[in-house]
């Protein structure tokens, strides 16, 4: 980018900082596409892109006044903001997936339609609870409790002692029955 580009950015950055919404759709128009890439980069989808690049934007509108000009392009700070939205995505996305997967393994397949609804709700509730746990609580749990891994491989796979993983284990499931009884 050429110097009066980082500047003009620059310029439209600092006047959307100031509530500027003239400024605010320069800046758009001028570094839509290349957000919209970097989003596309990471997600691979290009709807989930698109949702991506209007997260930045609010997040470009709302935080412009954090931009400081410290001689990078301004453009370096737009794509973090873009590559940042882009990664979050992905990983709500992968823990959604990973929920709904629990949810799946928790409704017993062949089951009479009375049991299946039961099962269902109970599933549904479980899937509230374990959303609940800090994510790598989370995935002790369904490690061990679905995916039938030892409390040494748990310990190993989080680089932690035996010892705790058997403490965050036994205090998750204390959350979660906590949990499921309300």
């Amino acid at each position: 980018m050429s110097t009066d580009g980082k500047a003009t950015i620059e310029d439209l950055i600092a006047r959307t900082a100031l509530g500027d919404r003239n400024a605010f759709g320069r800046l758009y128009d001028a570094t839509a596409a290349k957000l919209l890439a970097v989003c596309l980069r990471v997600l691979k989808n290009r709807d989930e892109a698109e949702d991506a690049l209007q997260e930045v934007f609010v997040k470009i509108w709302n935080n412009a006044d954090r931009y400081q000009v410290n001689g990078h392009s301004p453009m370096t700070w737009l794509i973090t903001i873009a590559r940042n939205a882009a990664i979050d995505r992905l990983r709500a996305r992968r823990t959604h997936d990973d929920l709904a997967d629990v949810h799946h393994r928790l409704v017993a397949p062949g089951a009479d339609p009375e049991h299946t609804a039961v099962a269902t709700s109970e599933a549904a509730r479980m899937t509230v609870c374990l959303h609940e746990l800090e994510e790598n609580r989370r995935k002790a749990v369904t490690g061990a409790y679905f995916d039938g891994k030892t409390y040494q491989e748990l310990a190993d796979t989080f680089e932690i002692p035996l010892n705790t993983m058997r403490t965050w284990l036994r205090r998750s499931l204390a959350k979660l029955k906590e949990c499921m009884s309300r």
